[in-house]
Parts: structure tokens; sequence; C-alpha cells
């Protein structure tokens, strides 16, 4: 990354045209998440993948109270309820599922906590950040007259549609090297990604591009504290925010930093190897629960290249003899991979330290034990929106991209408001 010591402040109308596309799109995908499942209902249940038929029945709600709730109901889905149980009543919520000490990926078995005390929460597979954020904002919504699922709720829609703007915003200074416009294309190419609707749901996606994009952004600048402090939030709000130590290590050793070392100098290393530290902490607290319950209940893990194998294999079988659901479903993941690939790849001639940050991404994705969610994923990957504002230049390319990815999106923010499958 170039050095920060001349770059120069966004100007301040770039930065209200950000603001402004960012509020108009909130508002749309509220009105959108509200119109659309009214107006057309889909067929249940959703055959997108091997597993989502049994997840997508007419009783998929039962026994999952934070699911259940009326108030911004499109907005919570899958994942959801684990930031909510987490938010309202913590890692050992007596309502959530514990993981049985025989349960195994091919046939987890679970409980509720409340009737097996010893056994492990399904909450630690997932990171504090983003819960204990909407704890925190839940606690004044509450005297709105709100319920305390309802206040978890708009708590968790507002960090994500705030921490989408962060992205945004970021976003336009890591792309303030070409046109002045460069910088709003890549926010607004942020936003209309098929799987940012996750962006406006309760799930950690748009926290985690706020943090993530906003520690880059401020690494650029090399205003190393606050960048290593939003990077230690990443990395406690997702795994792959501990990632970030690749270009923040690359960025020191850019800067001489071995040199200053030999010089007695260690303050910058320390802020560059924030993301370890931050890593490190929460593997002392969380992290043996966390890795119990993601290998015998969820099937996931860092590098599991065998289970991958077994998992693309599967997919193959399913693509063969699937129905035109999964087809269409895993189009959109081969399109995820193919996309933040070449963009990486493109990014690598000018910024090796985002492009290899995003390609890391894209590998522990790749080969985490699961084919599946990778348009999701993907939406970490800063190339992925760098890239294409550079080529947005052209007024096709940027029409016919924008064309493609909203109505992706529309489809995408359909499913998931009704509960199927959507990454």
């Amino acid at each position: 990354m170039a050095s920060g010591a001349a770059i120069p402040r966004q100007p301040a109308r770039h930065i209200r045209t950000i603001a402004l596309i960012w509020l108009g799109w909130a508002a749309v995908m509220l009105a959108y998440q509200a119109f659309a499942p009214a107006r057309l209902p889909l067929e249940r249940p959703d055959r997108a993948t091997s597993f989502s038929a049994e997840e997508t029945g007419a009783g998929r709600l039962n026994g999952r109270p934070y699911l259940s709730g009326a108030f911004l109901n499109s907005h919570v889905a899958w994942d959801s309820e684990y930031y909510l149980s987490i938010a309202l009543h913590g890692y050992d919520d007596p309502q959530m599922r514990a993981v049985s000490p025989a349960s195994d990926p091919g046939a987890p078995q679970s409980g509720l906590q409340r009737e097996h005390p010893t056994w492990t929460s399904v909450n630690y597979a997932f990171f504090p950040a983003y819960p204990f954020a909407i704890r925190i904002l839940a606690a004044p919504l509450g005297l709105f007259g709100l319920d305390p699922v309802a206040a978890a709720t708009l708590a968790g829609v507002l960090i994500s549609l705030v921490g989408a703007l962060g992205g945004m915003w970021a976003l336009s200074d890591l792309a303030d090297e070409g046109e002045p416009d460069d910088g709003v294309r890549a926010g607004f190419y942020l936003l209309i990604w098929p799987a940012s609707v996750f962006l406006a749901q309760v799930y950690t996606e748009g926290l985690f591009v706020g943090l993530s994009f906003g520690a880059l952004a401020m690494l650029r600048r090399r205003r190393w504290m606050l960048a290593a402090g939003l990077a230690a939030l990443a990395t406690w709000t997702r795994a792959t925010g501990g990632l970030l130590l690749i270009p923040f290590v690359w960025t020191w050793l850019a800067d001489g930093g071995l040199r200053r070392l030999r010089l007695g100098s260690a303050a910058t290393l320390v802020l560059a190897a924030a993301p370890a530290f931050a890593y490190l902490a929460w593997r002392a607290v969380y992290g043996t629960r966390f890795g119990y319950v993601e290998a015998h209940y969820f099937g996931r893990g860092l590098l599991q290249l065998r289970a991958t194998a077994q998992s693309f294999a599967d997919l193959v079988d399913l693509l063969q003899n699937g129905d035109a659901q999964a087809r269409a479903y895993y189009a959109v993941e081969g399109v995820a991979v193919l996309a933040s690939t070449v963009c990486s790849a493109v990014l690598w001639r000018t910024h090796k330290a985002l492009a290899l940050y995003g390609l890391a991404i894209l590998a522990i994705a790749l080969t985490s034990g699961a084919a599946l969610g990778l348009p999701r994923y993907v939406i970490a990957v800063p190339a992925l929106f760098l890239v294409p504002a550079r080529w947005g230049r052209s007024v096709v390319f940027d029409r016919v991209w924008s064309l493609a990815n909203i109505l992706g999106l529309a489809v995408f923010g359909l499913a998931f408001s009704l509960d199927f499958w959507a990454g």
C-alpha cells in the first residue's frame, strides 16, 4: 500500500454523495423487504442446497423464538438467532441449542441448553463483537416500548446499516487514486452485490466491512493507532478479521519496519500485529468451545482440505441430480469465486497487500469444509469493489454490472426475507 504521507482528504461532496446513496439504499432495502415477500410468496421448501429443504418447511421456526418475532421479521433468518440469543442472554442461553459430546458433522446432535447444562452451546460458533454491540444499543431502544427481541432486532439492523456506510466511506478512500468518481462507484458496488443483502440484516457482514475496510483505509493513511483498533474489533467480529495481519505486516515492512526495529523502535510493529493479538485474546477466551462447535456441529474448520474435497464431490452429485433451484443458486457461488479471484489478480499489479488479503479470505472460505456461502464471504474482499470501480469508468460496464448485481440482490433479498437460503 502506498505511503499515506501525502494522501489528500476526500472532497466533502463525495462524502455527502455516498451518505445520500447509502440513505436511499437503506430506505429501499427496508421497503423492499416488506413489499416483496407480501407480493411474491415463495413455494416451500427451498431446494437450493442439500439441507435447505429440511430447514425451510412449514415448521422451520419451531423452537426458534428469536426468529419468530413480528417486528422486522424479514430481517432475521438463519444465523440471526445466534446473534440475538447472545445479545439478550449470553453465550450459555438456556433457550438455545447445545451440542452433544457425541455429535458429529455427519449426524449433528443437539438439545436445549437448559436440559443439557454440561453440553456446549451452539452460540460459541459466533464471535462476540456484533452481539455485544447489539446488547449495548438495544438497551436505550427498549425505552421506546419495544420488547427485548424487537429492540435487539432493531439494534442489529441499525448496526449493520451503519457498518455498511462506514464500509462505503472506507472503500471510497481506498479507491481515491484515479478518477474522483471511482470511490463513489466502489461504495455503490458494495451495496448492490447480490449477497450484500446481508448488510441490512441481523448479520455480521455490515459491521465487519465497516471495521475491516475502515482499518485498511486508516492503514493506507498510516494512522496506525486507529487502524489497529479497528482491526482488533474486526477480528472480534469475524474470524477472517485476523487476516488483516497480512496487509498490516506488509505495510510495516514496506515502510522500513525491520530497519526501525534494529534501531530499537518496536511500537509500530506492535500495532501492525494487532490482528494477531486480538485473535489470540479471543482464542484464549472462546477458542476451544468455538472449535468444538464448528467441528462437531457445523462441520467447518480451518483448512479442512479433506472435508472440503468431499463437500465439492457432494456438490457435483447435487447439481447432477438436483433441481433448477440448486443449479441457479450455485451458479451465483461460482460467479462469486470467479469475480473475487479475477479482481484480486488485477489488483495485484497496484495493491499487492490488498490483493493478497482478499485471496486469503477466499482461500479460507473455500477450504472451510463446506462448499457454500461464498457470495457472502467475499463481501469482505476489497478488490471485488475497487477493480470494478475502475472498469465502471466505462458507461457500458457500469450500467451492465449494476443491472446484473441489482437483479441478483433482488432475488437474494426476497429469499432471505422468506427464510430461504441466501448464502
